[in-house]
């Protein structure tokens, strides 16, 4: 009788052993099939990588957050955030995009060109999707193949040149400060340097290698002569501009920006795109990507076209520059903060 009561208890210890085992097998292949097809109730780990802090990277982030919730993504809900900041450190790119492939988040998001590089590579040989915003020449930065996708900044430089040519007719020349290590850079000075001719003007354009070098590089053109700056979206160089700005000033040399909030800080004008859009525009590709909609090969790179002119009304008249009737008309108005 005792050996009988035994033999149950063993059989019926066994049962719950077996039938644990096969609740916890089957808990792990239902996570398994959420990360791999996308389905509703998986909780996404995103890294952001973002090369350093200005306003107009600043705006890409939040843009993309406000992508994904257009897309009905919510943050703390559908998806979580590692938001890491490079501080325009190119080797801390790279170790932030080798933390995201640690961690083995499930997107890798980068916002400019060298936080893209650093993911892209960190991300390849797990296959973990990368989207990317703020780059101006994707396939110049050799992002345009395997699982990565994402938004350009190319900027209107036809549409900057025939503003800086009606807002100072007798302008000559235009100087250029760029950072040598960033690519957009380089491909936009490339850019202006082949069209200014078209526009009547030359341009002066002094490289840097480091932020510490960017004023200098500003007395540089100042003491050639340029009739004007034109500020791109170099970071290294954004990064200094109120620097900038005092130095043109105090020469009566005005800067014109490449988007609206190096208009807000002292730029007399701009045309330039909008980049919390251009952010927006980014996350709902990130979103399509998520929800298993898509994949990155599936979704070619996109470069936002409209573009506004922004002017700065106080900059202008203290470089006493009359804004033609039509420039006005269609203009935003956003004087400095």
């Amino acid at each position: 009788m005792m050996k009988m009561n035994m033999k149950k208890i063993l059989c019926g210890a066994m049962g719950l052993m077996m039938c644990f085992s096969l609740a916890a097998c089957g808990n792990g292949d239902n996570n398994d099939d959420k990360q791999q097809d996308g389905t509703e109730g998986k909780k996404y780990s995103i890294g952001i990588s973002q090369y350093g802090e200005h306003a107009s990277l600043d705006n890409c982030r939040e843009g993309f957050l406000q992508g994904l919730k257009d897309a009905g993504l919510e943050e703390g809900k559908d998806f979580e955030v590692d938001y890491q900041n490079a501080g325009f450190d190119d080797n801390m790119t790279i170790q932030i995009g080798q933390n995201f492939s640690a961690k083995n988040v499930d997107m890798m998001v980068a916002v400019a060109t060298n936080s893209a590089t650093g993911c892209y590579a960190a991300a390849e040989d797990k296959n973990i999707p990368v989207i990317y915003t703020a780059i101006n020449d994707p396939e110049a930065a050799g992002l345009t193949a395997g699982n990565a996708t994402g938004t350009s900044d190319k900027l209107p430089v036809d549409a900057q040149l025939d503003l800086i040519r009606k807002l100072q007719p007798e302008a000559k020349t235009i100087g250029i400060l760029y950072t040598t290590s960033e690519p957009n850079s380089v491909s936009t000075v490339a850019d202006y340097q082949a069209k200014a001719a078209d526009y009547g003007f030359t341009i002066e354009a002094v490289g840097v290698t480091a932020q510490a070098e960017v004023t200098q590089g500003a007395d540089t053109l100042i003491k050639k002569g340029v009739d004007c700056f034109c500020n791109l979206t170099d970071n290294t160089v954004v990064g200094v501009l109120p620097s900038i700005l005092e130095k043109t000033n105090e020469a009566g040399i005005p800067v014109y920006g490449s988007e609206v909030e190096q208009v807000k800080i002292g730029c007399v004008a701009s045309a330039g795109i909008d980049y919390f859009e251009l952010g927006r525009q980014t996350g709902a590709m990130a979103a399509k990507v998520l929800k298993g909609e898509a994949t990155c090969d599936e979704i070619p790179f996109e470069t936002i076209t409209e573009y506004g002119i922004y002017l700065n009304n106080g900059a202008l008249a203290e470089m006493q520059i009359t804004v033609p009737s039509d420039i006005a008309e269609k203009a935003i108005v956003t004087d400095a903060e």
